[in-house]
């Protein structure tokens, strides 16, 4: 089974706030976003954002350039039912973050939670990185919500990386600074314990 066939599934067989990553609100990055005061025309990516309550979120604080990227469109298309006339002002981009291809320097602000942690391979977090350098402004802003060593090995039936704040600088790579990390314990719906890592980084090209 393809990676896609796998997120088209998880999608398809189960309720958005059934799944394992589900918050109704994502109030760390949130927060984060808030105190960075960026303009509110600012383009901001969610990256795997797919039903994620995020851009909901965003719309409301009056965002007015949001592009929410993911691999199933069964995602997608349950984030703009729930948005109903809103979901006319995202832009909604269905591919693989390794390799659809982006504008160069589009995006003021990249917000990715729990997307990286799925590239499991050295190919892929490489393809990652440079999607995320080509798409970010030479200034921009990361925020990335990951599974640190203290989490299970598994989400969703898939394996995923594990980080601390040094290991992901190590594979980002020297031109990034990290602003704050914060360790959040996520307990999903059925009850799994899961401790997550966020990071704010700037990138210094």
């Amino acid at each position: 089974m393809s990676e896609k066939q796998h997120w088209e599934r998880v999608y398809t067989t189960g309720a958005p706030d059934t799944l394992g990553w589900y918050k109704s609100h994502l109030e760390t990055p949130l927060a984060w976003i808030d105190e960075l005061a960026l303009s509110v025309e600012s383009p901001v990516m969610d990256a795997g954002g797919g039903a994620s309550t995020l851009v909901d979120d965003l719309l409301k604080r009056g965002y007015e350039d949001i592009t929410v990227l993911d691999i199933s469109s069964t995602a997608l298309a349950i984030a703009r039912e729930r948005l109903g006339s809103g979901a006319s002002l995202v832009s909604w981009v269905e591919g693989d973050i390794t390799s659809v291809e982006l504008p160069r320097h589009r995006f003021a602000l990249w917000h990715d939670r729990a997307v990286f942690h799925f590239l499991t391979t050295a190919s892929q977090r490489h393809k990652y990185v440079q999607q995320l350098r080509n798409a970010l402004w030479p200034d921009g802003y990361l925020i990335l919500g990951v599974f640190s060593h203290e989490a299970p090995p598994k989400c969703s039936g898939l394996p995923v990386q594990r980080y601390g704040p040094d290991d992901l600088l190590k594979v980002l790579g020297s031109d990034w600074i990290m602003l704050r990390t914060a360790r959040e314990l996520h307990v999903t719906p059925s009850g799994v314990e899961q401790m997550y890592l966020y990071c704010q980084l700037r990138h210094a090209d």
